[in-house]
């Protein structure tokens, strides 16, 4: 656990490793089976996007999150960060997960000059599927004015260039090789862990049994990895999907009303409501090879290399 001294002689507790994405890919779920473990912190704030933005409100266009007018998209102040750490007792691994880390191109060096010595890990998935999977999140949540994903991919260009949010970068969300090169550049290469989404999918106990002994803690822990967090596709219901999505954003105050085993029990039956009024649309394979020669058969052979992981099936 790293701290220091503010002017004030207060304790400041600080993060020693940070989740940094990718964005639709896992990293939700991390977030909340780290928080499970004894010994590891993990802020109580998900994406404070700290590292990524100099403004707590940055100015995109396009249409934004649905937020809370009283919370800030990002934190700011260090001040404010270091408070999100305070809870921090005996563990002796804190964190906090932000997948806009990866993304944002200024985040790394940011991170670097904040703690050197920091351990990064991030968790990768086909970029197809992640470029769907958050394709069809943004429909769910009203955000994305195209019904068409292959018309909203074509008009992607334009609207980066037009300073949009960078939710709807599809495609260049999905390009890793240069946003995990920034890491490898500033970074020794043995505080760097990465995953792929696909094994967190098959074998989640297996990827956080390695993610723990990465972290120097207790590798025989094992988490309750049976709830589904985060996932993407259109809501059946949308009256219950607008129900859940407004006690989803009172859970700061119910976690503070009820015990963490209750609070726990009230995720996972909210969770279970949430995915079965959900249906995932698929693309055709036809579709998917279309899309990985396109956008992505280039960057993935150079990822291969950097990470040093065979990722034919992504090729496919």
């Amino acid at each position: 656990m790293k701290e220091e001294r503010d002017t004030t002689t207060r304790t400041v507790k600080r993060p020693n490793f940070i989740v940094i994405g990718a964005a639709k890919s896992g990293t939700t779920a991390l977030w909340n089976y780290f928080r499970q473990h004894p010994q590891i912190y993990m802020s109580p704030k998900k994406h404070t996007r700290f590292f990524s933005f100099q403004t707590a409100n940055p100015v995109f266009r396009g249409p934004g999150p649905i937020n809370d007018q009283y919370i800030s998209y990002a934190i700011a102040d260090a001040a404010t960060y270091h408070a999100l750490f305070v809870g921090a007792e005996e563990e002796t691994a804190i964190g906090e997960a932000s997948h806009s880390y990866l993304y944002v191109p200024e985040a790394a060096g940011r991170i670097k000059s904040y703690a050197p010595d920091v351990r990064l890990i991030a968790i990768l998935r086909n970029p197809v599927e992640r470029a769907f999977s958050h394709y069809s999140q943004m429909v769910r949540d009203g955000r994305e004015p195209s019904e068409n994903f292959f018309e909203a991919l074509k008009e992607e260009a334009a609207r980066i260039e037009e300073g949009w949010w960078p939710d709807f970068h599809y495609t260049r969300m999905g390009l890793y090789y240069d946003q995990l090169r920034r890491y490898f550049d500033l970074f020794e290469r043995d505080q760097i862990k990465v995953y792929l989404y696909d094994d967190f999918r098959a074998d989640p106990v297996q990827v956080l049994r390695d993610a723990f002994e990465f972290l120097d803690v207790d590798s025989t822990f094992v988490p309750d990895t049976s709830i589904r967090y985060n996932a993407s596709g259109v809501a059946k219901n949308k009256t219950l999907h607008l129900t859940l999505q407004g006690l989803r954003r009172a859970r700061p105050i119910i976690k503070r009303l009820v015990p963490e085993k209750h609070y726990r029990g009230l995720l996972r039956v909210g969770g279970g409501l949430h995915n079965k009024n959900l249906t995932e649309p698929r693309l055709s394979a036809e579709a998917r090879g279309r899309m990985t020669a396109e956008y992505f058969r280039e960057d993935i052979i150079k990822l291969e290399d950097l990470i040093e992981r065979d990722l034919s099936t992504w090729l496919r």
